[in-house]
C-alpha cells in the first residue's frame, strides 16, 4: 500500500517540500498530492512589482512537476480533521467538495494580510500579500490620475518595497509611507542612511511615529487625530496565518501557528508537518523564526528530509536554519542588502545601490529556480519506504476502547 502524502499550499515552502519528497522517495511507494487553488507558482516576493504594473513570467505547476509523482489538485483547503487524517477541499473553480485521506500531511498554507482589527482596513485598504490583492491594487493605481495620493502603511520589508516600487513606476503620484517608529529603525546606520537617500530621491513623504487607527475610502486617521489623504491605501503592517488550523486539535500558538519540533513535525500530531509562515519553529538563540521566504525554504527542506528518513528507516538529518541577510528591493534600480547575525540582528555591514539591486534580483531568481526545478541537484537514488508508522487511534476509537474496558470491568 502506498504511503499517502498530502501537501497543502504551493507557495515557496509547499512546492519545495513536494518536489524534494518526490526526489527523496520511490514513486512506487508514495503518492504526493499538492493542493493549491492556482495552476501557477506565485512569486510572492515580487507581488509589489505586479501591483506597480509589471508582468511576471508564468510558472505552471504542470510543467514544474512533469515526470514526478506529484499530482496537482486545483482546490482550496477548507478543513483538516487530524483525528481521521483527512483534508476537505473545495474545487478552485466550482463548489464541489472532496475529502482526501493522508498518512502524512505537510501543512504549508502560509499567511495572508493582517488587518490588525483596524476599522476600515478590510473594506478600503489594499494588500500585496497575494496575487488577487496585488492585481486589485494594480488596477486601482492604473485608474489614478497625476498628483493623486497613495499611502503605504507599514515600514517593514513589504512596506518599503511597495512604496519605492510604486513611486518609481508612477513618479506622477504623491506616494507617502506611514511607519510606527522611525524609518528603517531595524537597519544598521549605513542601511538607514541609504534607505533615507533613496526614499527622498523618489519623493516619498515619510510619516514617522505614526499609527493608523482607521481607514476610509479617501484617507486614514492616525492615533494623533491627523487625517492623511489617500486614494489607494496599501496595508502592510503584518501577516496573519491561514485560519484552517484553528479548527483542528493541533497545538497552536496564540497567533494560530502550528507548534513544531526541530524537524518541523507537529508536537501534538506526529503525522503532521508544518512549514513556512504556518509553523512556529525555533531558530538560533531560541528565537522563533520570522515569517519569510528565508525561513520557509530551509524549513521545507527539513520537513521533506525528515519525512523521507523516517519512512525509509534512516537517520533523520537536521538542516541548519539561520539568517545571513535581509534583502530589500527599492525599485528596479536601487536595493539594500542588510547583513545580519544568525538570529537576524542587523550588523553594520550592508550592500547598497545598484549592486544591492542586482544581488536581490539574483536571490529572487534563485528562489524561483529552486521551486521550478524541484529535483535538480539532488541525489538520483530514491529511498524505498520500509516502514509505516502505526496509525494513532482516533478519538472515537479511544472512547470506544475505554467504554469497552469499563463495561468488561
Amino acid at each position: 500500500m502506498q504511503h499517502r502524502i498530502v501537501v497543502l499550499g504551493a507557495g515557496y515552502t509547499g512546492a519545495v517540500a513536494a518536489g524534494r519528497l518526490a526526489r527523496r522517495l520511490h514513486r512506487e511507494d508514495v503518492t504526493i498530492t499538492l493542493v493549491n487553488p492556482e495552476p501557477d507558482f506565485v512569486e510572492r516576493v515580487r507581488l509589489h512589482q505586479v501591483a506597480a504594473g509589471q508582468d511576471l513570467a508564468p510558472r505552471p505547476f504542470d510543467e514544474m512537476f512533469a515526470g514526478t509523482c506529484v499530482e496537482l489538485k486545483l482546490a482550496k483547503a477548507d478543513a483538516v480533521d487530524v483525528d481521521r487524517r483527512t483534508v476537505t477541499v473545495i474545487a478552485a473553480h466550482g463548489s464541489e467538495r472532496e475529502e482526501l485521506a493522508y498518512d502524512t500531511l505537510v501543512y504549508a498554507l502560509g499567511s495572508g494580510w493582517n488587518d490588525g482589527g483596524v476599522p476600515g482596513v478590510a473594506e478600503h485598504a489594499h494588500d500585496v500579500a497575494g496575487r488577487p490583492g496585488a492585481l486589485r491594487l494594480r488596477h486601482r493605481l492604473a485608474a489614478l490620475g497625476a498628483g493623486r495620493p497613495v499611502l503605504v502603511v507599514g515600514g517593514g520589508l513589504t512596506g518599503l518595497e511597495a512604496a519605492t516600487e510604486i513611486a518609481e513606476a508612477r513618479p506622477d503620484l504623491d506616494v507617502a509611507l506611514a511607519v510606527r517608529g522611525t524609518l528603517g529603525d531595524w537597519l544598521s546606520a549605513k542601511g538607514r542612511t541609504h534607505l533615507r537617500k533613496v526614499v527622498d530621491g523618489l519623493g516619498i513623504t515619510v510619516h514617522e511615529h505614526t499609527s493608523v487607527t482607521a481607514v476610509a475610502a479617501d484617507g486614514v486617521t492616525t492615533a494623533d487625530g491627523l487625517r492623511l489623504p489617500s486614494d489607494a491605501t496599501v496595508w502592510t503592517t503584518g501577516f496573519a496565518v491561514h485560519p484552517v488550523a484553528r479548527a483542528t486539535s493541533l497545538e497552536l500558538t496564540d497567533g494560530g501557528q502550528i507548534v513544531v519540533d526541530g524537524t518541523m513535525r507537529s508536537v501534538s500530531h506526529p503525522e503532521v508537518y508544518a512549514v513556512g509562515d504556518a509553523a512556529m519553529a525555533i531558530g538560533p538563540n531560541g528565537k522563533p523564526l520570522r515569517m519569510s521566504c528565508a525561513s520557509g525554504v530551509p524549513m521545507a527542506w527539513q520537513a521533506a528530509d525528515a519525512i523521507a528518513a523516517r519512512l525509509a528507516g534512516t537517520k533523520v538529518p537536521h538542516v541548519s536554519i539561520r539568517y545571513f541577510q535581509q534583502c530589500v528591493s527599492l525599485g528596479r534600480k536601487e536595493g539594500l542588502i542588510q547583513f545580519v547575525t544568525a538570529d537576524d540582528r542587523a550588523v553594520e555591514r550592508a550592500l547598497t545601490g545598484r549592486v544591492a539591486a542586482l544581488y536581490k534580483e539574483l536571490i529572487c531568481k534563485g528562489a524561483a529556480w529552486g521551486v521550478a526545478n524541484p529535483t535538480a541537484g539532488m541525489p538520483s537514488r530514491r529511498r524505498r519506504v520500509v516502514r509505516q508508522e502505526a496509525p494513532r487511534p482516533t478519538r472515537a476509537q479511544t472512547a470506544q476502547t475505554a467504554e469497552t474496558a469499563e463495561t468488561a470491568a
